[in-house]
């Protein structure tokens, strides 16, 4: 059950719209008597809503504890947004070759099984590589995508980074131009700009290589290897492995990136800090989680 307060006067299919539920999942949700107002089911979303009124939405919550394939653990949901953990080895979205085992397949899987009437799915708002293991949010609709893809400067981003040896610096600033060869292989390069052939009439596509800064800070040192806080500026591609392969020090497990080691059998990078204000409320949100154990 989720419960919301109204703090101004509107129709129900109104305050529905603003807290992110579309109206094709209104009228669903209608129709299944999901929803109330005060205690009491509605029967019409032109109902009118009063400033302190109680609106409440239910849910099937059979399975609601339920943890997803591949061992996806969830960290937070609400109406409008799911904050997961994905596991090292999956991908977020499917490739040419790939369509299902895949986080974003997964979770829309989950959600249809758990609660049917409810018609939840997930939208992509970023990504990590499939070696990748951590954080990651996903919208519930697309505004809501919208508002937190326009506002991703805005979000926080770490990452443990666990890197052969130690820089020599004990934090830093990594920037550079990243571009991608045709074997989709990033690298640091020069900023440029090229226009290239796209159709048949000889019209071009602009492409910029993308700027990317990469902040990062050392935070238990070794021998051999050296574990790194590392905060994103920016988000692209391999952004992290290639910043930390062009100072000397690539992330463990990355032979892509000139790693010469893996000694835990699996890239040595987590996201562990998602931070940003909640698309609807605007309440800061938080979200920490420690670093996995490696075997």
């Amino acid at each position: 059950m989720h419960d919301y307060k109204v703090k101004t006067k509107s129709s129900l299919i109104e305050y529905l719209t603003h807290i992110g539920i579309t109206r094709t999942k209104s009228r669903q949700l209608l129709r299944h008597r999901a929803i109330g107002v005060n205690g009491k089911e509605v029967k019409s979303l032109d109902h009118i809503l009063l400033e302190g009124d109680r609106v409440s939405i239910s849910k099937d919550k059979k399975d609601t504890e339920k943890v997803p394939p591949l061992g996806i653990k969830i960290i937070y949901e609400d109406n409008v947004l799911i904050v997961v953990e994905k596991p090292c080895g999956l991908l977020t979205i499917a490739t040419d070759t790939e369509k299902t085992k895949t986080l974003y397949f997964q979770l829309n899987e989950f959600l249809r099984l758990r609660s049917p009437l409810a018609f939840e799915r997930v939208f992509i708002v970023h990504r990590l590589d499939r070696d990748t293991s951590g954080l990651i949010m996903f919208a519930k609709n697309e505004k809501i995508k919208h508002i937190l893809q326009n506002n991703w400067k805005q979000v926080e981003k770490r990452y443990y980074a666990i890197v052969e040896g130690t820089p020599a610096k004990k934090e830093g600033v990594i920037e550079s131009c990243l571009k991608e060869t045709k074997t989709l292989k990033v690298f640091s390069g020069s900023h440029s700009v090229v226009d290239l052939p796209v159709g048949r009439q000889g019209s071009t596509l602009r492409e910029e290589s993308k700027i990317s800064k990469t902040k990062y800070k050392v935070l238990k040192p070794g021998k051999d290897y050296t574990l790194l806080d590392v905060q994103l500026e920016t988000g692209h591609k391999n952004q992290i492995r290639v910043h930390l392969a062009d100072i000397g020090h690539p992330v463990v497990g990355d032979k892509k990136y000139g790693a010469k080691t893996n000694p835990f059998k699996r890239l040595g990078l987590y996201a562990y800090v998602l931070s940003f204000k909640h698309p609807i409320t605007g309440k800061a949100l938080r979200f920490e989680s420690k670093i996995p154990k490696i075997q």
